[in-house]
């Protein structure tokens, strides 16, 4: 922490506001809210701030605009390009404020499909409230039990159901934020049909903490789907992996009403290798594929929207835990990776018609990299979102992150699918925004945040 006797006097405000027992200073204290999930960023804060309602939130944001201290909110520290954590050097030490008290969960709107909840509730605690009063929400992701709404909403998440109920954004009919003055706006009706301005909901989701800090959210629901077939399956490349996709989509479209493809999931060989011996999971097909899907089709639960015919290598689940022992090898594939070493961790996205002839170039252009000991593809087939896991290089080396991100580029893709630009990424927009389109993205900055208090550093280097 800083001794600067400005800093000092702002600690003591800060602790006015919320209380001694949520201010937390020291490096003990605010270890675990200064690095992230990937141990590639993080740097010094002023203090860690813990407010409990949206008031607390704006008289924080008022105390530090005054002192001219930058903030950093933070949900549940779950961002992988250091878009959640103080940069390390060359800017000013924020004041983090932890938005992990804002819990509520309000009451299922069961007329309108809808619910209001806190910016710190975790989607896992979201679903379960959905889940009890007859309703499910849209995004799932394998963090659900750590990542926050508030969080969700800021990078606007997308996870394995983009496919089905599309991304965060489409699931937000309302929020409540505090804006770099301290004022609060507060739009939460939910009403679907409101054609009164600017969507500022729309505005602030996906906006990374550097246009205000979200509070509260008011997020659309779904009637459950019905039973649904997982199945884990063996291709042999990513051209035939997307073609049975697409084989997936037409057969659940063909099928009773109901019917419709939920999610579909890639996994190369490299990763299917490094999940089974570090998760201690066996091989699931017959034979080694360089590829495997992951197909889940809303069907009734009897596997009649799956394009498999009897050649398949291929493993069918029907039942919930049977699901969940194949879903495994998808989501435990983050924590794998992470187990071998520092992880460079490439989101992307690539239109699908490109998708596999860019996936096979990156298998190619990543092996021929200097440093790489190991490396992978796993992501989100049915919307062209690929995760590219790189070990070796050191974590300020970019040379490997920039390689992806140029090769991506020049299939017509994003940096970014769903984890944000954060600090990663900034230096890099240009690769797939405009110079019209930065232009007139610092614009609303500079007019939301004059004093370019907002989260500095991140989305614009």
């Amino acid at each position: 922490m800083s001794t600067s006797p400005a800093h000092l006097e702002l600690v003591k405000a800060l602790a006015r506001i919320v209380g001694d027992a949520h201010l937390y200073i020291g490096d003990d204290r605010v270890a675990p809210f200064v690095s992230d999930w990937t141990r590639r960023f993080g740097g010094p804060c002023v203090a860690v701030v813990r407010p409990a309602s949206a008031a607390e939130v704006a008289e924080i944001m008022r105390a530090c605009a005054a002192a001219g201290v930058p903030v950093l909110p933070q949900g549940g520290n779950t961002g992988l390009v250091g878009g959640s954590v103080p940069a390390a050097s060359g800017q000013q030490p924020p004041v983090i404020i932890s938005l992990l008290r804002l819990t509520e969960l309000g009451a299922v709107d069961g007329l309108a499909g809808q619910v209001t909840v806190g910016a710190g509730a975790t989607l896992g605690d979201v679903q379960r409230h959905a889940v009890a009063a007859g309703w499910n929400y849209g995004v799932d992701l394998a963090a659900r039990d750590s990542a926050t709404i508030g969080g969700t909403v800021a990078t606007n998440a997308g996870g394995i159901h983009v496919i089905a109920h599309g991304m965060t954004r489409a699931q937000v009919v309302g929020i409540e934020a505090v804006l770099p003055d301290g004022s609060v706006i507060s739009h939460l009706s939910g009403m679907l049909k409101d054609n009164t301005g600017y969507d500022l909901a729309g505005l602030l989701c996906g906006s990374e903490g550097t246009l205000g800090i979200i509070t509260s959210v008011r997020l659309k629901l779904h009637r459950p789907l019905g039973r649904t077939t997982l199945s884990l399956v063996g291709a042999a490349s990513y051209a035939d992996a997307l073609a049975l996709m697409s084989r997936a989509g037409v057969a659940s479209e063909s099928n009773a009403p109901g019917s419709r493809l939920l999610a579909a999931e890639v996994i190369d060989a490299p990763s299917m290798d490094l999940v089974c011996a570090l998760a201690d999971l066996p091989w699931p097909l017959e034979q080694r594929w360089p590829v495997v899907v992951l197909l889940e089709v809303v069907d009734g639960g009897d596997g009649s929207g799956l394009p498999l015919d009897e050649s398949a290598d291929a493993v069918v689940a029907f039942d919930a835990a049977d699901q969940a022992r194949l879903w495994a090898y998808r989501e435990r594939q983050a924590d794998a990776y992470g187990a071998v070493g520092i992880v460079h961790k490439l989101d992307v996205s690539v239109p699908l018609p490109k998708l596999a002839d860019c996936a096979d170039e990156l298998v190619a252009l990543i092996g021929t990299l200097p440093d790489v000991t190991t490396f992978g593809i796993f992501g989100h087939l049915a919307d062209g979102n690929m995760h590219v896991e790189i070990v070796g290089p050191l974590a300020d080396d970019l040379r490997a992150d920039l390689a992806v991100l140029e090769c991506v580029a020049g299939y017509g893709g994003s940096i970014s699918a769903e984890h944000g630009v954060g600090r990663a990424k900034a230096a890099d927009l240009h690769l797939c925004r405009s110079a019209g389109e930065i232009a007139a993205m610092r614009a609303i900055k500079g007019a939301l945040d004059p004093q370019g208090l907002m989260n500095p550093g991140v989305l614009f280097a």
